[in-house]
């Protein structure tokens, strides 16, 4: 089968064209390939791959610049999944989404369950789950994964902002009141190979069929906590030469450290209807961050 992939670039996007290689022939898309800001160029890409199944790992993804463009990240974030579910529709292709912990206020004291009541904070947060809604508004077939706080060797997020810090500073203060599960991009995957075999080996979905899965790590953190580990296991490896100590991280309350898009103080996600529908067991995020250290650190010593 033929699997259009869009987004490559992307954290997930680059580890996705590895993971679903085995399973068809993937025609990866880049925003150079195909803009999801252009709908006409979307519709044209989809119609002439002719794929069966699309996955989605594009997004506008700048949290707080949303705050100030709010239109593009709507446009991008929730009227083209509907474009593309509008497409998959049309050629019978399933369609492979990625949502967000933050379509969720953060509110509730135990993990989000995928039925819980949503309240988005944030204007991304608002794009993300307007996408979910312009899916199964759609009769078409998806799954769409909520994910939280991505990392990954490519592109950029927390843990190559806080080696950046750490190499430029002494001591350093990250908030410890907010919850969540740092979640590998590699496992996201890796995940999304599995469920999208399992589908086509005897899990079909039916016409219209839409689901919605937590897909995240176990063991969730503070941002603080997390700091504190990229630190003490990077500082162990040759290559990063931090100025930073994992003692000198200082713990601080969200209130301290405003920013223009509220972020849910508890992102944390239940991901059991994920785990059981498909025989899973979500795995610690830590041995993932070491992997990831080891790759920077060889890249870092020239290999």
């Amino acid at each position: 089968m033929t699997i259009l992939l869009l987004g490559k670039d992307g954290q997930v996007g680059w580890q996705l064209q590895r993971s679903l290689a085995p399973h068809g022939k993937v025609v990866a898309c880049g925003r150079a390939e195909c803009d999801l800001g252009d709908f006409d160029q979307l519709r044209t890409v989809v119609r002439q791959v002719n794929p069966a199944v699309i996955v989605n790992a594009s997004a506008y993804t700048a949290v707080d610049r949303a705050e100030s463009e709010p239109d593009l990240a709507r446009r991008i974030n929730a009227e083209a999944p509907g474009v593309l579910a509008e497409e998959s529709a049309r050629v019978g292709a399933l369609m492979i989404h990625y949502s967000t912990d933050y379509v969720f206020d953060g509110c509730k004291e135990a993990p989000y369950f995928e039925s819980d009541a949503t309240g988005p904070q944030s204007v991304y947060g608002q794009s993300k789950l307007a996408g979910e809604q312009a899916i199964t508004a759609v009769d078409c077939r998806s799954v769409i994964f909520r994910t939280s706080w991505v990392f990954g060797a490519r592109g950029g997020n927390f843990v190559k902002t806080i080696l950046r810090l750490a190499r430029e500073n002494e001591l350093l203060s990250v908030v410890n009141d907010q919850i969540g599960s740092p979640t590998p991009a590699a496992l996201i995957a890796t995940v999304s190979g599995v469920v999208l075999a399992m589908l086509h080996q005897g899990q079909a979905m039916a016409p219209g069929e839409h689901r919605l899965y937590h897909l995240a790590a176990a063991n969730p953190v503070s941002w603080h906590d997390f700091a504190q580990k990229i630190i003490e296991l990077a500082s162990a490896m040759p290559g990063f030469d931090l100025r930073l100590k994992a003692d000198a991280i200082r713990a601080i309350p969200s209130t301290d450290y405003p920013t223009p898009a509220m972020r849910p103080m508890n992102s944390r996600l239940d991901c059991t209807f994920l785990e059981t529908d498909f025989g899973l067991v979500m795995p610690d995020w830590l041995p993932y961050l070491a992997r990831m250290l080891q790759l920077l650190s060889l890249k870092q010593n020239g290999y």
